[in-house]
């Protein structure tokens, strides 16, 4: 119980990396506050993706609620803050997921697609980690922030060129962060996934070709899982990592290292 009676913020936790974050935290111990933004699987007649996770949390004998918002807006870390609070009385780690990948080529990216994903992506973490540092300074307890950064933010990619300086911006966020914040208790650190099997580059992957070029780069033979990911945020919510901040964890199977 590595999170136990912590509260845990999870932005982007209705699918994905997020979802396997809320789970992972609850299974430790937490109680967990998700964010998510434009979930529309109700609409298919079945329960949505939030419910579905809210009723897994809940199965662990943990508490759960949800918040909607776009956390490109900075009130929407104010309000998930502020309902977390409301809910749970504190809040304890933010793990800061949100992120959108829209694959488009360099020479004729719109602005809007550029200015859309810098606005989830980057200034999301931003103004999230933000709302959610004042809130544990105020506590006095201290506290974790787990960023979800990617292997992108040390590679590049023809495909990805708003994509990329994203993830580098909040992996450098993290670091400046640690300094600014650690004379409050407050840790902060990112994980950098490769390549994980998730809703957001599900179409990508669905090429056999290019899934097997990747799992053939990867030493340790097949795809990421969310969970693989998720595992690694726990360990740095928890105090098994109480003198690690300003750190990034890749989590890609040894991909980055992998040149031959």
């Amino acid at each position: 119980m590595l999170l136990k009676d912590k509260v845990v913020i999870v932005t982007g936790g209705s699918r994905g990396i997020g979802r396997a974050i809320a789970v992972a935290s609850a299974r430790e111990g937490a109680d967990v506050a998700i964010n998510y933004w434009g979930d529309n699987d109700a609409s298919y007649g079945r329960r949505s993706a939030v419910e579905e996770v809210l009723g897994e949390i809940e199965a662990l004998g943990r508490r759960a609620i949800a918040v909607e918002g776009n956390v490109a807006l900075p009130e929407t870390g104010t309000e998930l803050v502020k309902r977390t609070v409301q809910a749970f009385g504190k809040v304890d780690v933010l793990a800061s997921n949100a992120g959108i990948c829209p694959f488009h080529a360099f020479l004729d990216m719109p602005p809007e697609v550029l200015e859309t994903t810098v606005g989830v992506n980057l200034n999301g973490a931003y103004f999230v980690t933000q709302a959610a540092a004042r809130q544990m300074k105020e506590q006095g307890t201290g506290g974790a922030i787990v960023a979800t950064s990617s292997i992108s933010a040390l590679v590049g990619g023809g495909m990805q060129t708003h994509y990329t300086p994203t993830k580098a911006g909040v992996h450098s966020l993290m670091q400046s962060c640690a300094i600014a914040l650690g004379p409050y208790g407050i840790r902060c650190n990112s994980v950098m996934p490769g390549t994980i099997a998730t809703d957001l580059n599900a179409e990508d992957l669905a090429d056999e070709a290019k899934k097997a070029y990747f799992e053939k780069r990867i030493p340790l033979g097949r795809l990421g899982r969310p969970e693989d990911v998720a595992d690694c945020v726990v360990f740095l919510a928890s105090d098994l990592a109480r003198y690690v901040t300003g750190a990034a964890l890749l989590v890609d199977g040894g991909m980055f290292v992998n040149l031959q």
